[in-house]
C-alpha cells in the first residue's frame, strides 16, 4: 500500500486516501468508478469506506477537524465525515482485498466477495 501511494501520489501530484478493503457494500448499487491497473492489486475510485484507511500527514492535518469530529459526536452512518472527505479528496479501495473486515455475513459490512476464506485461513493456519 505504501508503494502505491508513493506511485499514485507521484503519478498524480495529489494525496489521497486508500482503503486495503474491497467493500461489499459498495457493489449494491451500479456506480460508476474509475480503475487503476497495478501489477498485484487493481484500485477502485470509491466515495464509502470504514474507518480503516492509508494517507499521508498532509491529509491528516488538513481533514484533522472532520476526522476527529467522528469521535465526538455522534452521525449516522458512523463514517459520514470520512464520506464528506471523500467527496473533497480522492479515496481508492484495492481489489481484491488486501486486509479483511470481518462482520455478520448477512450484514453489508461483510465479507468482500473476492475474498476466499478457505484459503485465506489454510495459508494463515497456526503450526506448531
Amino acid at each position: 500500500m505504501i508503494h502505491t501511494y508513493e506511485k499514485l501520489s507521484t503519478l498524480f501530484r495529489y494525496e489521497l486516501f486508500l482503503c486495503p478493503i474491497d467493500c461489499p457494500y459498495l457493489y449494491s448499487e451500479p456506480n460508476k468508478t474509475d480503475i487503476l491497473i497495478e501489477n498485484t492489486c487493481h484500485w477502485r475510485r470509491i466515495d464509502q469506506t470504514l474507518c480503516t484507511f492509508l494517507t499521508s500527514n498532509q491529509m491528516i492535518k488538513k481533514h484533522f477537524n472532520e476526522l476527529t469530529n467522528m469521535c465526538e459526536k455522534e452521525h449516522y452512518p458512523f463514517e459520514k465525515p470520512l464520506h464528506n472527505i471523500y467527496k473533497k479528496e480522492h479515496y481508492n479501495s484495492s481489489i481484491p482485498s488486501l486486509a479483511v473486515h470481518f462482520a455478520n455475513i448477512n450484514s453489508i459490512y461483510g465479507i468482500s466477495p473476492n475474498v476466499n476464506l478457505n484459503k485465506l485461513w489454510i495459508e494463515n493456519e497456526f503450526k506448531e
